[in-house]
């Protein structure tokens, strides 16, 4: 990615160190999940907010999924399985940053 300067990466190394970053940062941690409520393009996003998707075949663990501060989720014609994690991913942070950057 040649635009990778552009990117502010931090790599934790551990679930309970992210947490215990996350607690001093007060941002919120928006989960997309197929087993969420909301959908994603209602859902009102904050500029600080931390996207988090999981693996296409597994999802996130339950520890991580109850930690969540908010659960969205893409809404899919029953029946078929979910779109692939890249697809998702530019589909909810095109919505989050049309609410937070392009407004």
């Amino acid at each position: 990615m040649d635009y990778i300067a552009a990117a502010a990466l931090t790599r934790h190394v551990s679930w309970d160190r992210f947490e215990a970053w996350r607690a001093t940062t007060s941002r919120r941690l928006i989960l997309a999940s197929t087993k969420a409520a909301d959908r994603y393009s209602d859902f009102t996003f904050r500029s600080d907010d931390i996207l988090l998707l999981g693996r296409e075949s597994a999802g996130v663990p339950d520890h991580v999924h109850e930690r969540a501060d908010a659960r969205i989720l893409i809404p899919m014609v029953e029946g078929q399985r979910s779109i692939n994690v890249a697809v998702s991913a530019a589909m909810i942070v095109g919505e989050a940053m049309r609410q937070t950057v392009w407004t």
